[in-house]
């Protein structure tokens, strides 16, 4: 765990020590500007060489809208994990809601996606954020996302 100017970050270290997902599902880099269970930025660096391209869609790739929704999960997850205080993936994580989710430009390779993630509510191990997936700024994708972790 490092700090800088925005807080701590988690590197793809941290991330494999919190997380349960590996690759190719693990659908973050890093996790910049952490503030407990409260907010955090996830990066993904969309390249070429995802195993999705092939098939989504030949010759003209678009990163899967649902993935985008997989990373804003992904980058609440790690701090709500790391927020018990366990440091260790969970047994399992559900999804309890995706609401209000809308996609408004496409992802394609050679993007940076940024997960802007903002804790909304939290109920004993369950939390909910409003996510919002950017580009250079502009957005890409937004929705609002609940999960639960099982016993850990």
């Amino acid at each position: 765990m490092a700090h800088d100017e925005q807080g701590i970050s988690l590197e793809m270290q941290q991330l494999m020590e919190l997380l349960p997902h590996r690759y190719p599902f693990l659908l973050i880099d890093r996790i910049i500007a952490v503030r407990g269970d409260e907010s955090c930025i996830g990066i993904k660096n969309v390249t070429v060489n995802e195993p999705f391209f092939q098939g989504h869609f030949p010759g003209r790739p678009v990163m899967p809208g649902v993935l985008l929704l997989e990373g804003m999960a992904q980058s609440a997850g790690a701090i709500c994990v790391m927020s018990t205080g366990t440091n260790r993936p969970p047994q399992q994580v559900y999804f309890l809601t995706i609401d209000k989710a809308k996609f408004r430009r496409p992802v394609v390779p050679g993007d940076t996606v940024q997960y802007h993630m903002t804790r909304i509510a939290k109920r004993k191990t369950m939390w909910w954020y409003r996510g919002e997936a950017r580009v250079n700024g502009e957005l890409a994708c937004e929705a609002k996302v609940g999960a639960m972790i099982a016993a850990i």
